[in-house]
């Protein structure tokens, strides 16, 4: 005779069965186990916390207010982003982003919507002093994901967006100034010749105190979660100062400059955007926390990848370590978070913004020492 089922055994013995079936999905697509949605969060590089074009509030700040309110989530990123690329006391992002060998302003950016599946971005992109929304008009009114040069620029005319003649403030053009006298402007010389000139140039003039080191490579990445738990990230940058014309990095180039998975979580990058564009880190990064690593191993384990494929002497210093600055920002649907970086120091930090307010936190560092030791 079977015995009685009972409420209590029935219940009981329908949650088993639903844990195994829980374990057999787990065994078959290891993914993050997400117990209850993560408060709202922002986090970004540093720069998004200290520039405020004039305003009351930094990037940061912005965003998150704007996040908690109720605004979707990649619209706040992009209106935080948006006060620092028309800022032009910040000389790496926009307006006033120092400019391209030939002394032209030329801006990339990106945006990912994780909940729409949905991106978009820009490069070599001349005229328009907020290329964050040019990218968000990408991918909100093409089945595209990146538009370049020209083209870019046409598309965003036809958005409605204004088309300048020039970027260029005061400040960025006498900088491109200082840097083309101390590069020879009378000639050409050999590739190798100019690009060693170029950067002892470049060099002189951040130990002189004219450029600052962190921003060599400027960029803004902002990435940030909802209470909703939609998951987005932008990215907008002038790109390396005096770079080759049309040099375009990592910034608008999805799984490197930045990328969101928003069952997992997002990751962002600043610094030298061909190293992450050779190891495709911001997507690494996210595959990693899928795995269910923390967000600081995660970027760790990208930064372990890029040391090893570095290995052109030219980019290697005296202890044959990298000789660039690399920053890597990650969050996971959990909000855990960090920030990571090739090298540390007491001004390398990054940006988090949460119901506790915005603050400036420490990176980890990857190596001792400095890029130039």
């Amino acid at each position: 005779m079977s015995p009685k089922v009972t409420r209590r055994r029935f219940l009981a013995g329908g949650a088993a069965a639903g844990v195994a079936v829980a374990a057999r999905s787990l065994r078959a697509a290891p993914a993050v186990i997400v117990k209850g949605e993560a408060r709202p969060t922002i986090v970004g590089s540093w720069n998004a916390l200290k520039f405020t074009n004039g305003g009351p509030r930094t990037a940061i700040v912005e965003a998150f207010e704007r996040l908690t309110r109720g605004d979707d989530v990649l619209d706040a990123l992009i209106a935080g982003v948006n006060i620092v690329e028309l800022d032009p006391e910040d000389d790496s992002v926009g307006y006033g982003g120092l400019p391209n060998a030939d002394g032209v302003v030329q801006l990339d950016a990106s945006c990912m919507h994780g909940a729409k599946r949905r991106a978009g971005a820009v490069a070599a992109l001349e005229g328009v002093r907020t290329p964050s929304l040019v990218a968000r008009a990408v991918m909100d009114s093409t089945d595209n994901h990146l538009l370049a040069g020209r083209g870019a620029q046409d598309f965003a005319r036809r958005m409605g967006f204004k088309i300048e003649d020039d970027l260029n403030t005061e400040h960025s053009r006498r900088l491109w100034l200082e840097w083309k006298r101390r590069t020879d402007p009378d000639h050409y010389p050999d590739p190798a010749s100019r690009a060693v000139a170029g950067e002892r140039a470049r060099r002189e003039m951040i130990a002189a105190g004219l450029v600052n080191a962190e921003t060599v490579w400027g960029t803004i990445h902002l990435h940030g979660i909802s209470a909703r738990g939609e998951i987005a990230c932008v990215t907008t940058t002038s790109g390396l100062e005096w770079k080759i014309p049309g040099r375009t990095g990592d910034s608008p180039i999805l799984g490197a400059g930045s990328y969101v998975d928003n069952a997992v979580g997002a990751a962002g990058s600043t610094g030298r955007g061909e190293a992450n564009l050779y190891n495709v880190s911001s997507f690494f990064i996210v595959e990693q926390m899928r795995q269910g690593r923390h967000p600081k191993d995660a970027a760790i384990e990208a930064l372990t990848r890029i040391r090893a494929n570095t290995v052109e002497k030219r980019l290697l210093n005296h202890r044959g370590l990298p000789n660039f600055q690399l920053k890597f920002y990650a969050l996971d649907r959990q909000g855990r978070h960090a920030g990571v970086a090739m090298y540390g120091g007491p001004d390398v930090n990054y940006a988090v913004a949460t119901g506790d307010g915005a603050k400036l936190l420490p990176m980890e560092a990857f190596l001792s020492g400095s890029a130039a030791d």
